[in-house]
């Protein structure tokens, strides 16, 4: 068995090297108010929305600090791709702080290569949509199928914002097809209003796209909202299942199937055909230390800055486990204890790891367990033997019963 990995913080400056992903939380207002948004009144709010903007001073300090690793470090490719994303809130709300961020970014001979996205609800698309198309962004549009299956996406007065979304939408692909049809996709929310199969059918033949359709979080429910969380949230797989054309339905889905998302993981680390790297190849990957859970290490998939300046991994956990901040005098990141917080959460699960049957195909982040910072807290993704032995089970049923999966999966899907 291989040993617990304990980052360093040349582990850390590498992941800030060879970033992946800056994402900058451009203001946290937003001109909807969706019922189940994340931020809404299901939710236990540590951080409440307080209409905040980021200023582009701090994308500035934040752009200025990473090229100083970029200038003093090698990266791992010769000209590395690195995204700029604008998430909110919704990020057109401060289109300001995009348009000069974008403009600092290409200003800089960074020897690398840029590419810009966002994720929009559309309501301000016709204003900007030129804008979008001209500096190619990948953009992510907000909707949840028909008419009904919007009708959760409300503005503050209550209104449906279907219409005009779809008005937008339909303005974009018109004008700019060609950037549509390459750049623009979809995420959808799954709830008691609409199906997988009602989702996916609406936007296929509207736009001729297949969307991301993701289910309600389930961490931090208010006790007083759980019995009316529970009556809106829908299962994803269960939804599945009740659709009228369901093997047609999973084979377009394809890794937003669940069941073919499962299999992803297991052929990725079990199947012994998959390598990372060609330095994979001269390696004992059994030999090698390995990280505990599945919680990404810190910037090895992306650097998220929140509206307030504040430093994270990710946008999806608490903005408790912020690393640093990004301030108008510049960007106070200790790397030290960035390593030290990181493998002080890790360590609490290395017992549970070691024995774990999941351990080489885990997805559970440890930011997303309750008691993190107990003293013994517990791991729910924990497999044992005879648990491990039904989830190899279903993937493998599932492949024997979809073979053509096997060469899809293995030559279309592109791990980062």
């Amino acid at each position: 068995m291989s040993k617990e990995y304990l980052i360093s913080v040349q582990d850390v400056i590498d992941n800030l090297v060879n970033i992946k992903q800056i994402v900058f939380e451009v203001t946290d207002a937003c001109n909807l108010k969706c019922k189940y948004c994340a931020f809404g009144e299901f939710y236990e709010l540590d951080q409440p929305r307080e209409n905040r903007s980021l200023q582009p001073n701090k994308a500035i300090k934040l752009i200025d600090y990473m090229a100083e690793f970029w200038s003093k470090y090698q990266p791992e490719s010769y000209r590395p791709l690195t995204y700029i994303g604008f998430y909110g809130g919704e990020p057109l709300m401060n289109i300001d702080f995009i348009k000069q961020t974008v403009e600092y970014v290409e200003s800089r001979n960074l020897n690398r290569e840029f590419r810009f996205s966002m994720t929009t609800n559309a309501l301000l698309l016709d204003r900007y949509m030129d804008y979008l198309a001209e500096k190619r962004f990948s953009v992510l549009i907000s909707l949840d199928g028909d008419e009904y299956g919007d009708s959760y996406r409300v503005d503050h007065s209550g209104n449906n914002s279907f219409s005009r979304v779809i008005r937008n939408v339909k303005m974009l692909q018109s004008r700019h097809p060609d950037f549509f049809e390459k750049s623009v996709n979809f995420n959808s929310v799954l709830h008691n209003r609409n199906s997988v199969e009602a989702i996916h059918s609406f936007i296929k033949e509207e736009f001729g796209k297949s969307p991301k359709i993701s289910e309600l979080s389930t961490t931090g429910i208010r006790s007083d909202k759980a019995e009316e969380f529970s009556h809106t949230f829908k299962n994803k797989f269960e939804s599945l299942l009740d659709s009228e054309n369901y093997e047609q339905l999973s084979d377009e889905l394809f890794l937003e199937e669940p069941t073919t998302g499962d299999l992803l993981l297991f052929l990725h680390q079990y199947s012994g055909n998959v390598f990372m790297s060609y330095n994979e190849l001269f390696f004992d990957k059994e030999k090698l230390p390995r990280s505990i859970t599945g919680t990404c290490r810190p910037f090895a998939r992306k650097l998220f800055v929140t509206a307030s300046g504040k430093i994270m991994q990710c946008e999806r956990i608490d903005h408790k486990f912020f690393l640093g901040e990004v301030t108008d005098e510049g960007v106070k990141l200790d790397l030290e204890n960035v390593a030290r917080i990181y493998n002080g959460y890790t360590s609490k699960f290395s017992t549970q790891c070691n024995v774990c049957y999941r351990r080489e195909s885990c997805i559970q982040c440890l930011y997303f367990i309750e008691d993190i910072d107990g003293v013994s807290p517990i791991c729910r993704g924990f497999m044992n033997k005879e648990n491990f032995e039904r989830f190899r089970s279903h993937c493998l049923g599932h492949l024997a019963k979809n073979p053509h999966l096997y060469q899809k999966i293995m030559t279309k899907v592109q791990v980062n």
